[in-house]
């Protein structure tokens, strides 16, 4: 499919359906191609976060145990604790 920059402005909703189809999408600007939008070409089994690297590597701090409760101590003001002891 060839588009201009005006069916990039004003029909992008059929742009993406031709690449949700397979197509590659050529831009084009006054009459040259100027970029080529291709999709993404997504393997049948996709990645899970359980797979990734680096997941799970905070598993053992202590801190952690309790996100909810470590975010609300990251949240707090810098000199907080300064202020409770007046």
């Amino acid at each position: 499919m060839k588009a201009t920059i005006l069916d990039l402005r004003y029909r992008m909703k059929d742009v993406l359906r031709a690449i949700d189809r397979g197509e590659a999408v050529t831009v084009l600007h006054r009459g040259k191609e100027k970029a080529r939008l291709l999709p993404i070409v997504r393997k049948s089994n996709d990645a899970r976060a359980e797979d990734q690297e680096f997941f799970g590597m905070w598993k053992d701090r202590r801190d952690l145990v309790d996100p909810s409760a470590y975010v609300r101590k990251l949240r707090q003001p810098r000199y907080a604790n300064l202020r409770k002891r007046r």
